[in-house]
């Protein structure tokens, strides 16, 4: 955790397969609004590091009987072998002050290799559970955290009435079921809505929408309207 006298830390936790999306355009976009907003950014690209979205028996060593995930994460977190990629992955962003996620929205969630990431980084024991209780009482409380996507769709769509319905209803089981979960205030997501569809002059303002939005809400911490 940042101290007083040192600059704020953004984690960015990027999913997408194609470094020349407009996504990572917009992840880019989004870690320089920070850096001038005063944050030092780390950024886990996690299809570049080629993260493994698989939690499994594998990653805790010789086990009998059943396998259970989260009691196994209890005991790794308590006896310190928790997997190398996992541990450094969870100290960084135990050690950030807000967390940037970074993705295309697929099929009204998170690409898999981003939801691996939930399941194996925010483990038992170390971001809830064990010293730690959930929501208001789990370990990352006092930090926030924020979503920036795109989507396939156009912004229509994502009105109520539209053909998809309110974004904020598909993002509730991210807001609520895995960030707020585990203590973070959540602020308002930063959304393109179908860059596919856009001119290369609409995407560059686009871009510079998403510079002016991630800096607001880097200075400003507005949480998420429901």
């Amino acid at each position: 955790m940042s101290t007083p006298d040192a600059a704020p830390v953004a984690l960015i936790v990027h999913a997408h397969p194609e470094p020349q999306s407009f996504s990572t355009a917009q992840m880019v976009t989004a870690a320089q609004a920070l850096r001038e907003a005063g944050y030092r950014v780390d950024i886990l690209d996690l299809y570049a590091e080629k993260w493994s979205p698989i939690l499994d028996r594998h990653e805790f060593g010789p086990l009998e009987g059943h396998f259970k995930p989260q009691a196994e994460q209890m005991r790794a977190v308590k006896d310190g072998t928790l997997d190398a990629a996992v541990r450094d992955h969870l100290d960084r962003l135990l050690a950030a002050d807000l967390l940037v996620l970074s993705f295309p929205l697929w099929w009204f969630s998170l690409p898999a290799i981003l939801k691996g990431w939930i399941d194996r980084v925010f483990v038992m024991g170390g971001v809830f559970g064990g010293d730690h209780g959930t929501f208001g009482d789990g370990a990352l409380v006092g930090k926030r955290a924020m979503l920036l996507l795109t989507t396939g769709g156009v912004s229509e769509s994502f009105q109520t009435g539209g053909t998809l319905g309110p974004l904020n209803d598909f993002l509730f089981h991210i807001h609520r079921g895995m960030l707020e979960f585990v203590g973070f205030q959540v602020l308002d997501p930063v959304v393109t809505h179908a860059p596919v569809r856009m001119t290369a002059q609409a995407r560059a303002a686009a871009l510079e929408a998403v510079g002016r939005s991630v800096g607001r809400a880097a200075r400003d911490g507005r949480p998420v309207t429901r």
